[in-house]
């Protein structure tokens, strides 16, 4: 599969219903180790963590750039995609959007990408709309906290403080959606 739309492809399969059993597939070798990146890994992205989520990849097969004529410049692995049957209990619209954001800098603890300006703004605008779709008067808000606030007491946790995206496993991302949900922090 050509790299430019590797990603997107990925993306469309795992999210294409009905759900298929399998899917074997042949990618540039950097696209497929990212795939099945783990934790701590230079590789480990959003891409591994969204495919992780979704379903059971496997590396197959090194393939060899003498294998093709001509020959391309990069080496190739097959990869079997299987999707998770039920697949998880996540909205992964918000899902992807709490990742996305912790990746943008994965390095940086979880507070330094939290508690910038436009993020708080983000989530701040994310609650108010929640709140206006569930129909809570605004009124009561004068007596809760606000997003910075929050995020501040989550990311202070015993279990977040210090942490980095790029160290976070699925049940850890899972886990911390889960808390900021519960605390009224939606990142869709």
């Amino acid at each position: 599969v050509p790299y430019q739309i590797s990603s997107a492809l990925v993306f469309k399969l795992l999210s294409h219903r009905p759900m298929f059993r399998c899917a074997v597939m042949m990618f540039q070798e950097e696209f497929a180790l990212r795939l099945t990146a783990r934790p701590g890994e230079a590789l480990y992205c959003r891409l591994s963590v969204n495919t992780q989520l979704l379903a059971k990849v496997d590396q197959l097969m090194k393939v060899g750039r003498n294998n093709f004529r001509p020959p391309p410049k990069v080496e190739s692995r097959v990869v079997r995609l299987e999707l998770r049957n039920p697949p998880p209990p996540v909205d992964f619209t918000e899902w992807d959007g709490m990742v996305r954001l912790l990746f943008n800098r994965k390095n940086k603890t979880l507070r330094a990408v939290l508690m910038t300006k436009p993020t708080i703004r983000l989530l701040e605008e994310n609650r108010r709309t929640q709140r206006a779709l569930r129909g809570d008067s605004m009124d009561e808000e004068v007596e809760e906290k606000n997003a910075e606030q929050i995020i501040e007491e989550v990311v202070n946790m015993e279990q977040w403080k210090d942490k980095r995206a790029s160290k976070l496993d699925l049940d850890d991302f899972l886990a911390l959606l889960a808390e900021f949900n519960k605390r009224g922090i939606h990142f869709a």
